[in-house]
């Protein structure tokens, strides 16, 4: 084999095994999940977050209204059941603020109403 052949042949063999690694080594599908103890970001995109305790208690979701609309915050107790949501409401674009007794059942409804801050 000449030099003009191996400088070919070469690294073409090292690309093809480069390759065959790299594809044995990490899959083509997306990772579902991810395990770590900390990650530090100077921007996270996603669709929601979902904060729980270590019994798997949701203590805090924050994402989507249900049923459309814009975003959501819901802080709930040791139990998982709703204390807070600050969003917006499902048919409009107005902001609201939700209190929950300790059953999870609303009590108290804050929005804008009238340039004035109201409890419905």
């Amino acid at each position: 084999m000449s030099s003009r052949e191996r400088w070919t042949v070469y690294p073409l063999l090292f690309l093809a095994i480069g390759l065959a690694v790299r594809a044995a080594a990490l899959p083509a599908e997306r990772f579902e999940t991810l395990a770590a103890g900390t990650v530090e970001a100077e921007q996270i995109i996603c669709r929601e977050i979902v904060v729980t305790g270590t019994d798997g208690t949701v203590l805090v979701h924050i994402g989507r209204v249900v049923g459309g609309g814009g975003g959501r915050i819901e802080i709930k107790d040791a139990d998982g059941v709703d204390a807070i949501a600050v969003g917006t409401r499902p048919e409009s674009r107005d902001g609201v603020v939700e209190r929950f007794d300790a059953r999870g059942q609303p009590v108290e409804e804050y929005a804008r109403q009238d340039s004035n801050l109201q409890a419905d």
